[in-house]
């Protein structure tokens, strides 16, 4: 049902300037689909739909350029949460502990996250070993993966 529904939104703004949420609701409707503007207004976020310049100072919803990009970060952002356990550091190094055979996901979803002061990474089993460019960045690296955990 979700998935229909995104995908008549989806063909609705190729069709068609749609400028508003109100407008999607009605054109959904006509397809015979019904929602409400709180779903709609999730389905653009998660869509990664924007506002685009339609011309005589209008706008119109677009997909955004970036949204391979965008999905593909959010899908490694939620496999890093999930399979972390624990993290520390030693100097420039921090380590990262997950669940067994999570490793090379979390690195590469590190690697994905183009995180300021993170030299690599590399990754075993169940360990990820993360060259930081300092002591305190690799700190703070492991500071924030343990408010994450929390």
């Amino acid at each position: 049902m979700k998935n229909d529904r995104q995908n008549q939104l989806l063909q609705i703004i190729a069709e068609e300037n749609i400028e508003t949420q109100e407008q999607l609701l009605e054109r959904l409707q006509a397809r015979g689909i019904k929602s409400t503007q709180a779903t709609i207004s999730r389905d653009i976020k998660q869509l990664h739909l924007i506002k685009e310049p339609a011309g005589q100072g209008r706008y119109r919803y677009a997909v955004s350029a970036h949204r391979t990009k965008l999905n593909f970060a959010d899908r490694l952002r939620t496999i890093f949460r999930e399979s972390l356990l624990s993290a520390d550091y030693a100097g420039n190094i921090a380590v990262v502990k997950t669940m067994p055979g999570l490793a090379q996901g979390a690195a590469s979803a590190l690697d994905g996250m183009h995180i300021t002061d993170m030299v690599g990474s590399l990754a075993g089993d169940d360990t990820v070993i993360i060259v930081m460019r300092n002591v305190e960045s690799a700190q703070e690296f492991c500071d924030e993966i343990k408010e994450m955990l929390r």
